[in-house]
């Protein structure tokens, strides 16, 4: 039987190390201002494509500034963008692009985790892959370091795949807007994993209804405390 794991910062390390990265990508999808069916005001976190360069369209100023924005419009720039993404990206409200941009400062573990964001030394992202752990692809970051030679940081671009169980979330949750696509309910204190639709060729992932958390198997929780690398925890969670 396959195992999963919930992929999380290790505070300790965080505290042991010392250092801290701030940083935002360089573009971003606005937020949605009142959605014309469920009405809320919202923006999403947990849905980045560092890969994606938007000084490919000729709009791309128009992604520059966060701001929220009525459906019309914030549907209008999401087609712009489109044919860049992945097929079947979702695109939700406040989607970021491009590298992110922001400065650093002290030691950093191999893993480092900004908001839901997370990043990895080059270096131990490439002994990652060399023990053939699939899903991870890491781009180039364009943040500032105060130390010489700066750290090669790229940051970690995963599949959204997989699903929380329903029996996990509240029964009295609304169903996802039809129209705006939102699906809001909290993180469950004990989340389930839907089998039947968990991938088999990924050992990393953000889960498809629940971005903000990430997912391994138990070959990349071996690969990562067969290397030591530090800046993870790993909680194991039962399937459904």
């Amino acid at each position: 039987m396959r195992r999963f794991f919930w992929v999380d910062e290790d505070d300790a390390v965080v505290a042991r190390y010392g250092g801290w990265v701030e940083a935002a990508h360089r573009w971003g999808l606005p937020g949605l201002k009142g959605c014309p069916t469920c009405l809320l005001t919202w923006s999403s976190t947990g849905h980045d494509y560092p890969g994606i360069d938007l000084s490919l369209i000729p709009e791309h100023h128009e992604f520059e500034r966060a701001r929220p924005e009525p459906f019309p419009e914030f549907s209008r720039l999401r087609e712009l963008v489109r044919p860049l993404a992945p097929p079947n990206a979702w695109l939700p409200p406040g989607t970021g692009f491009g590298p992110l941009e922001g400065k650093s400062a002290g030691r950093l573990p191999d893993f480092i985790w900004m908001t839901s964001v997370l990043l990895a030394h080059q270096e131990a992202l490439e002994r990652l892959q060399a023990t053939g752990v699939r899903g991870m692809t890491g781009h180039p970051t364009a943040v500032k370091f105060r130390q010489k030679p700066a750290p090669a940081l790229r940051e970690v671009q995963l599949e959204h795949r997989g699903a929380l169980h329903p029996d996990c979330i509240p029964v009295e949750t609304p169903p996802p807007c039809p129209t705006c696509g939102r699906h809001g309910f909290s993180r469950p204190d004990e989340p389930v994993l839907a089998a039947a639709i968990l991938p088999t060729e990924l050992d990393l992932f953000r889960l498809g209804n629940f971005a903000t958390m990430l997912i391994a198997t138990e070959r990349f929780v071996d690969a990562v405390r067969a290397l030591e690398l530090e800046g993870l925890t790993f909680r194991e969670l039962p399937t459904r």
